[in-house]
C-alpha cells in the first residue's frame, strides 16, 4: 500500500482516485477547489481531504493530478500552496490532465531541482473509462519513477505505457486526439449521408463496422449518433482545449494538420449552436443543422 494524494475531482478525478483507494488500496488523500466535492468524495470511499495541494501532499509516496489545463497545473503544483512545495525527496507527481509538452518539461525541470521525480500521464477513455477503471495511459518521464508508478497507476487503467522522455505522454495524447477528430468527422458524414440516402444506418453499421470502417467510434457513438442524442461523452469545449495544443504544437514543430484544423473549425461552428458541452460525437449535429 502506497500513501497518495489526488488533486482534482472532475469527471475524470473523482472515479480515478476511488479506484486508487478501492481497487489499489492505497492510503488516499485528495483536494479539490470545490471543498464539498473533496468531502462528498471522502465520505464516500473512506480517504480524506485537505484544503490545499501542498497538505495533501505532504508525506506522499505519489501525487496524482487531474486539472483543465496548463494555468490550472501550475496553479496546484508550483502555485501558492502548491503541491511541490510540500512533495518529499524521490517520490513521484503523476500528471493526468490533459495539457501541453511545454508544461510538462518545465514542471519536471522544477521536480528535478527539488529532488523528486515528474511524469506526465495523460489518460484516454472518457468519462466511462475512468468509471470503470480501463483507461489508457501514455507515460513521459524516466523509466525509474515510471516502473515505480506504473503499479499504481494501474488502479485505474488497462494499459500503461512509457512513450519517452518528459513531454512524450502529452505528445502521444496529442496523437491520440487528432486521430479521434478525422474518426468522429468521418462517421458522421457517413451516417448523415447514409440518413439522405434512405438507409437503415444500423443495418449499415452492423455491416460496416465489421470491415475496414470499423472503429471504437463506430461501435460505441453510432447509436447515440444517431438518435441525436449527444451527452455521452468528453465535451467539445475540452476537445477545442485539446487540438488547440495539438495545432499549437504542430506549429512547433512544423507538422501539418490540415484535417484536424478543419475540424476544430467544425467543432466550433457547434460551440456556436450551443454544444459547447456536447460530446465530441454531436459533429453530426452541424451536418443537419
Amino acid at each position: 500500500m502506497a500513501s497518495v494524494a489526488f488533486l482534482g475531482l472532475g469527471v475524470m478525478g473523482y472515479p480515478m482516485a476511488g479506484h486508487l483507494k478501492n481497487k489499489g488500496g492505497h492510503d488516499v488523500t485528495v483536494y479539490n477547489r470545490t471543498i464539498a466535492k473533496a468531502e462528498q468524495w471522502a465520505a464516500r470511499h473512506g480517504g480524506s481531504h485537505a484544503p490545499t495541494p501542498a497538505e495533501a501532499a505532504g508525506g506522499k509516496d505519489f501525487v496524482f493530478a487531474c486539472v483543465g489545463n496548463d494555468d490550472d497545473l501550475r496553479a496546484v503544483t508550483i502555485g501558492e500552496n502548491g503541491a511541490f512545495h510540500a512533495m518529499e525527496k524521490g517520490s513521484v507527481f503523476i500528471d493526468n490532465t490533459t495539457a501541453s509538452a511545454e508544461v510538462a518539461r518545465e514542471l519536471a525541470a522544477e521536480a528535478e531541482a527539488r529532488g523528486f521525480h515528474f511524469l506526465d500521464a495523460p489518460v484516454s477513455g472518457g468519462q466511462a473509462g475512468a468509471e470503470n477503471g480501463v483507461l489508457t495511459v501514455m507515460v513521459g518521464g524516466e523509466q525509474a519513477a515510471f516502473d515505480r508508478a506504473k503499479p499504481v497507476i494501474e488502479a485505474f487503467a488497462r494499459m500503461v505505457g512509457l512513450m519517452g522522455p518528459a513531454g512524450a505522454g502529452q505528445l502521444t495524447k496529442m496523437i491520440n486526439q487528432i486521430c479521434i477528430a478525422g474518426l468522429v468527422q468521418g462517421l458522421a458524414e457517413g451516417i448523415h449521408f447514409g440518413k439522405k440516402a434512405g438507409l437503415d444506418i444500423e443495418k449499415v453499421i452492423d455491416v460496416i463496422s465489421k470491415g475496414a470502417a470499423g472503429s471504437w467510434q463506430m461501435e460505441n457513438r453510432h447509436k447515440t449518433m444517431n438518435a441525436g442524442k449527444y451527452d455521452f461523452g468528453f465535451a467539445i469545449d475540452w476537445m477545442r482545449k485539446d487540438l488547440g495544443i495539438c495545432l499549437a504544437e504542430a506549429d512547433r514543430n512544423g507538422a501539418r494538420l490540415p484535417v484536424t484544423a478543419l475540424v476544430d473549425q467544425f467543432y466550433k461552428d457547434v460551440q456556436a449552436m450551443g454544444g459547447g458541452r456536447w460530446d465530441t460525437s454531436s459533429l453530426l449535429a452541424r451536418l443537419e443543422k
